[in-house]
C-alpha cells in the first residue's frame, strides 16, 4: 500500500525540456536526416520533418533539459522546493547530481507523473549524452522490478488499465487541487524559452507542477494537502 511508503524518503520531481535547436534551420544536415528517420512513422504523410520539429523537446536524442525541480517533505508538513535550471545542460545535470551525495538521499524514492516513460529515462539518457554517469536512483540495470525506487502517479492511477492516460492537470482537478496550469502549459515551453527568452517563467511553472504532484500523491494516500516552502538544502 502506498500509505506504507515513508514520505520523508520521497523526492518529487519534474523536468522541462526543449528542442536542442531553436529552429529546424539551426540543425545540421545529419541531425535533420536523423530526425526525419526517427519521426517518419509518427508523422502524417502531409506533415514534413521540419513541421514536426516542434516535437523534438519530447525526445531525449533531440532535446535538452532546461529545468529540473525537486521537492521533499519537511517535518512541519511543508514541501521544500528547489530548481536546477539554465542554458548549460551539462552544468545543470552536474549540480542536480550532487544532491544524491546527501545522506538523506541514499535510499531516496523518486516520484513523478508519467515519470517511468518520460522524466526518469529522459534524465538518465541526457546524463549519458553529456558524458556523465546517471545518479544511482536512475540506474536500473540488474535490478528486480520491486527494487527500482520509482513511483509514477500516472501508473498508480491506472490500476492495471494500461491503455489509460491522465494528465497532471486532470488529476489535480478531480482531487480538488489548484491547477498548476494557471499561466502556461507544456506546449508553450519551447516558445517561451527560445522566443520570449523567459526561463524564470518556465521554472515557476515547473515548481507549481512539483507541488501539485506531491499533493496528488498525498490525496492518493487520503492525506491533507501540503503547502510550499522554497529552497531545499
Amino acid at each position: 500500500m502506498i500509505q506504507n511508503i515513508p514520505l520523508e524518503r520521497v523526492l518529487f520531481l519534474d523536468i522541462e525540456t526543449v528542442p536542442q535547436a531553436a529552429s529546424w534551420d539551426d540543425l545540421s544536415e545529419t541531425d535533420q536526416h536523423l530526425w526525419d528517420k526517427k519521426t517518419k512513422f509518427q508523422r502524417k504523410e502531409e506533415i514534413s520533418a521540419e513541421e514536426f520539429y516542434d516535437r523534438a523537446g519530447i525526445m531525449a536524442e533531440f532535446g535538452k533539459i532546461i529545468c529540473i525541480t525537486i521537492g521533499m517533505l519537511e517535518k512541519n508538513e511543508t514541501l521544500k522546493i528547489k530548481s536546477f535550471s539554465g542554458h548549460d545542460e551539462k552544468k545543470l545535470l552536474q549540480e542536480f547530481g550532487e544532491i544524491f551525495n546527501s545522506p538523506r538521499l541514499h535510499n531516496v524514492i523518486l516520484c513523478a507523473h508519467n515519470g517511468k516513460e518520460f522524466d526518469f529515462p529522459w534524465i538518465a539518457r541526457r546524463y549519458l549524452i553529456n558524458g556523465i554517469q546517471p545518479p544511482a536512483p536512475f540506474q536500473l540495470f540488474g535490478k528486480k522490478p520491486w527494487e527500482v525506487p520509482h513511483i509514477d502517479t500516472m501508473e498508480l492511477w491506472k490500476f492495471g488499465d494500461y491503455k489509460s492516460f491522465v494528465s497532471l492537470e486532470l488529476l489535480a482537478h478531480v482531487f480538488g487541487i489548484p491547477t498548476p496550469k494557471d499561466d502556461i502549459d507544456g506546449s508553450m515551453v519551447s516558445s517561451i524559452y527560445y522566443i520570449e527568452k523567459d526561463l524564470q517563467r518556465i521554472v515557476d511553472y515547473c515548481e507549481k507542477d512539483v507541488l501539485t504532484l506531491a499533493n496528488i500523491f498525498r490525496r492518493m494516500r487520503q492525506e491533507d494537502l501540503l503547502k510550499r516552502n522554497i529552497n531545499l538544502d
